[in-house]
């Protein structure tokens, strides 16, 4: 079983930065693939990036590419995602997952994740 505990979301204006954390504990996490999901109100949940703590490969979405920055930190059993340059369109609920399948070319799939995290709320002002 792996637990997962986000947090650092909050309100930002446009063009600002925020770095959301992911807390995991339990057996083996450190061989699951992570990634950090998404979901906007009425939309589904989609993929923003993915990490591997063997090699510390990472994996982004189109959308985010250039801006957020996925890490992990062996030592803190922790992943980062920095956010910058922040649109409105960011703003969504943030959920960290972890999962056996996950990775390449899964990273974008939900159902190849095992454990979600309870999510972080992300707001973007205009």
């Amino acid at each position: 079983q792996v637990q997962l505990v986000e947090s650092g979301g909050g309100l930002v204006q446009a063009g600002g930065s925020l770095r959301l954390s992911c807390a995991a504990s339990g057996r083996a996490f450190s061989t699951y693939p992570m990634g950090w999901f998404r979901q906007a109100p009425g939309k589904e949940r989609e993929f923003v990036a993915g990490f591997r703590w063997s090699g510390d490969s990472t994996y982004y979405a189109d959308s985010v590419k250039g801006r957020f920055a996925i890490s992990g930190d062996n030592a803190k059993n922790t992943v980062y995602l920095q956010m910058n340059s922040l649109k409105p369109e960011d703003t969504a609920v943030y959920y960290c997952a972890a999962g056996k399948t996950a990775g390449w070319p899964n990273w974008h799939i939900t159902r190849k994740y095992d454990y979600w995290g309870q999510g972080t709320q992300v707001t973007v002002s205009s």
